[in-house]
């Protein structure tokens, strides 16, 4: 088993990029993600322990992943998650490894991360104003997303992106005041399409705010954006510099503009599960092999089996569209 096995799908993608997520558990309830109350959560029992996903993240590493992304729910949550960066970074073949994070936890824990081998971070700030914030989130808490995305900066982060969805008919004024923090602190904003992953079900097409709108919005305050080359064709976002030379912003458009074509990506959720899309309505148990004395062949050959089995696309522009019957949270961002 090696790289020189890499996992091509039928369409010709090479997969070398594995999102992790650690944990269903978070600490807010963003309505594009998780329900307001009862959620049910994993028992700690069925979630991944860092030796599982330390040997998963080996073997996927044999087969040319090289790069991860840690997601949950809310990654932070999860106890001495230092640790297992620190395992991670020591895999062999491993080079990037970034985080999705809500930044609430950030400020206490932004050191021992970045000496742990964290190397990237996208914080997840939809709005600068507490009222937008409580609506999306149901909970309080910009103050302390602020205080980490500049506590991360003081601990050597130099890659800080911050994510916002865009919600039509809600985060419309929050465009330009985002767009200008950005420009301001030096850091990139990425806005995302609202995608129909929430877990109440209530996605509409009338509700994704575009990523044409957003640019004209920004390009009539700031002026015209000008469009960076792609250096990756994988990325999922496409970036323009604002004219001036003052910010970076990225799009990232799933349902206006599919970028399927090109995604190397694979996911395993945080009690083992590897999904080959974030819309795949199937999944491959990787638990089982794990705790069940799999070797790492047959581990390496499920890897395979999902990977063979992608789609070319995720479908959300389609009228044959059947979205997964997980939200968000439980799915690793």
């Amino acid at each position: 088993m090696g790289a020189e096995r890499p996992l091509v799908d039928r369409f010709d993608r090479v997969h070398t990029n594995l999102r992790v997520s650690v944990t269903d558990r978070c600490n807010i309830r963003c309505f594009y993600c998780m329900p307001n109350e009862n959620v049910r959560f994993k028992a700690r029992s069925e979630i991944l322990s860092f030796e599982e996903i330390e040997r998963f993240v080996r073997i996927a590493a044999g087969l040319g992943v090289t790069r991860l992304r840690i997601t949950g729910g809310e990654p932070l949550v999860r106890a001495e998650l230092p640790d297992l960066i620190r395992r991670l970074a020591s895999i062999p073949g491993i080079v990037d490894i970034a985080m999705t994070t809500n930044g609430l936890l950030l400020a206490e824990s932004a050191i021992a991360l970045k000496e742990a081998g964290l190397g990237r971070l996208n914080i997840s700030l939809d709005g600068l104003s507490e009222e937008t914030f409580q609506q999306i989130a149901r909970r309080s808490g910009l103050d302390r997303v602020l205080d980490g995305i500049f506590r991360a900066r003081d601990a050597g982060f130099q890659q800080i992106r911050l994510n916002a969805v865009a919600i039509r008919g809600l985060t419309e004024d929050e465009i330009v005041p985002l767009g200008a923090f950005a420009r301001a602190h030096g850091f990139e904003m990425r806005f995302i399409e609202f995608m129909p992953l929430d877990a109440d079900g209530a996605w509409q097409a009338e509700r994704v705010l575009s990523g044409r709108t957003i640019r004209e919005r920004l390009e009539s305050h700031f002026g015209p954006l000008v469009p960076l080359p792609r250096v990756d064709a994988s990325q999922p976002a496409v970036d323009y510099v604002f004219a001036d030379g003052l910010g970076r912003i990225g799009f990232i458009n799933p349902v206006s503009e599919p970028f399927c074509q090109h995604c190397n990506r694979l996911r395993i959720t945080a009690e083992g599960q590897i999904r080959n899309c974030l819309f795949s309505t199937v999944e491959w148990d990787v638990r089982r092999l794990l705790r069940a004395d799999g070797s790492d062949r047959e581990i390496a050959e499920l890897i395979e089996v999902c990977i063979g089995a992608k789609k070319i696309g995720h479908g959300i522009d389609s009228p044959d569209f059947v979205r997964p019957g997980r939200a968000m949270y439980e799915l690793g961002g």
